[in-house]
């Protein structure tokens, strides 16, 4: 759900470029999303991201689009996050938002150094729980 697959260039502090080799560390947006919904989808109460038509098209091709419902706009050292997700019943919509804003913001800040301008979350939906269904006992003839 990237808008495109741009590639950007992280500045490093002085410890970095101490111990780095002259050179650019160039990280693309899709490996932005894909950090974004792996800490999104880890968060209790995630019942799952909303990816649209090509996600759902991706996953039955047996892909698993780790970046699905993510949009990244990346700005010189810093992102935006936009997460769109489907919740589980329940749970409190606030809290798990909330914490999908932490763990996102944390886990892109400490992975690629770039500052999260903010980490926007869209509930698209409601996950409700399957009900068992129960197997009919076996008839004797």
């Amino acid at each position: 759900m990237t808008e495109n697959n741009e590639v950007f260039e992280v500045e490093m502090d002085e410890d970095m470029a101490a111990n780095a080799s002259p050179g650019v560390v160039k990280i693309a947006n899709d490996v932005v999303a894909t950090i974004a919904g792996m800490a999104a989808s880890e968060v209790p109460g995630v019942a799952g991201m909303s990816g649209g038509l090509v996600g759902g098209i991706a996953e039955k091709l047996g892909r698993k689009n780790l970046g699905k419902g993510i949009k990244v706009e990346v700005k010189e050292s810093s992102a935006t996050i936009e997460i769109y997700i489907i919740v589980e019943y329940g749970v409190k919509i606030q809290e798990v938002a909330k914490n999908i804003q932490e763990s996102v913001t944390s886990a892109i800040e400490n992975m690629t150094g770039l500052v999260t301008d903010a980490v926007n979350v869209f509930i698209q939906g409601v996950s409700f729980p399957q009900p068992q269904k129960e197997e009919a006992p076996a008839v004797a003839e």
